[in-house]
């Protein structure tokens, strides 16, 4: 099925208020694919929301519909201010998955992406351009995450509009500039902009949570210009992305495999790791490191971080990792985590 879908833009300016009665598994029936809306709401310029970069997460879609639920009128929609919604991937949506086996992730192909020449990658180039030449007010990307995370806002900019945004989510914050192609850091170069990370799908909370930032965001008539207090922001960097190699094979608990994690692994999320703490214990590396360790200038800096004794994957230095998931689709097609370091003492460099 997937290899006849093609990633074209479709670009209306009405939705049907059935759609607000449709999951997210039932809109590729309804849409046919990538669909931007454009609703008009009392004041401009529109706020830019980002639902279904990744299929299977769904806290996105399922918050816009309680938010547009509460802008129900006899003529459609009366929104405090106008709403243009990208609704991404919905062949993937329909199958449950991030994305099918023969596309990109659509989240890492938006403008200045570190690849280029498919139809996913121009799609997202004409999102851009369309939202360019209406101007955008701030935009909202929406995602879930496969492991235990608290729900955070990231940020690709040092920027205070921005973090602001960010802070309105709540107080634990990340800047990251990888990967790239990543929908907030291409559209902060249109306006604020901030990705959304709602917890673990399913959970109650993060459609909650999600809805509630959102109608604060039309209701806003200015975004602070003016610098956060630091004691009102955790700010956090990330350092460094850690992927498992293909050659590797590997388990979340004690199954056999050349790497094992511990099952409960993603418990280590957003915590302060001391040095020697076991991430995973391996067979037949010797003092090899399993692990493919890339700063974010994509130099490789395993040994930085970990090292192997007598075949136990350890913390060489203290870190604080986000995003660990068990899930081993997530971890081939993505990653296995994320490694920060605290970063208040940055909030100066804002702009």
């Amino acid at each position: 099925m997937g290899s006849e879908l093609k990633d074209v833009l479709r670009e209306r300016d009405e939705m049907p208020l059935s759609m607000l009665e449709t999951p997210a598994d039932g809109l590729h029936a309804i849409l046919g694919g990538p669909t931007l809306f454009h609703l008009q709401g009392r004041r401009d310029p529109a706020l830019f929301v980002s639902v279904l970069m990744h299929g299977n997460e769904t806290a996105g879609w399922d918050a816009i519909r309680g938010v547009l639920r509460g802008y129900l009128s006899n003529d459609g929609f009366e929104l405090p201010r106008s709403l243009s919604l990208f609704i991404g991937n919905t062949a993937a949506a329909e199958q449950n998955v991030r994305h099918l086996p023969d596309q990109p992730d659509f989240n890492r192909v938006w403008p200045g992406s570190q690849t280029d020449g498919t139809e996913t990658h121009q799609l997202m180039r004409e999102v851009m351009d369309r939202m360019a030449d209406r101007e955008i007010f701030a935009s909202v990307d929406i995602h879930n995450n496969t492991g235990v995370n608290p729900h955070y806002a990231c940020v690709n900019v040092l920027e205070h509009q921005s973090l602001h945004l960010a802070v309105l989510f709540g107080r634990t914050v990340v800047y990251f500039v990888r990967p790239r192609g990543v929908a907030s850091m291409a559209m902060a170069a249109l306006g604020p902009s901030v990705t959304l990370e709602c917890g673990k799908v399913g959970q109650r909370y993060g459609v909650e949570h999600a809805t509630e930032y959102l109608n604060a965001c039309l209701h806003m008539v200015e975004i602070p210009s003016h610098p956060v207090a630091p004691q009102d922001i955790d700010l956090y960097h990330t350092e460094a992305i850690v992927r498992v190699p293909p050659e590797h094979d590997f388990t979340c608990g004690p199954d056999a495999a050349r790497i094992r994690f511990p099952r409960d692994l993603d418990a280590m999320n957003f915590r302060e790791l001391p040095v020697g703490t076991l991430i995973a214990e391996c067979d037949d590396t010797g003092s090899e490191l399993p692990l493919d360790v890339r700063d974010e200038h994509d130099r490789h800096v395993a040994d930085r971080y970990f090292t192997v004794e007598e075949g136990r994957l350890l913390t060489k230095v203290p870190v604080m990792p986000s995003m660990l998931t068990c899930d081993p689709i997530v971890i081939r097609q993505d990653c296995l985590c994320y490694l920060m370091e605290r970063y208040n003492d940055h909030l100066d460099e804002a702009g």
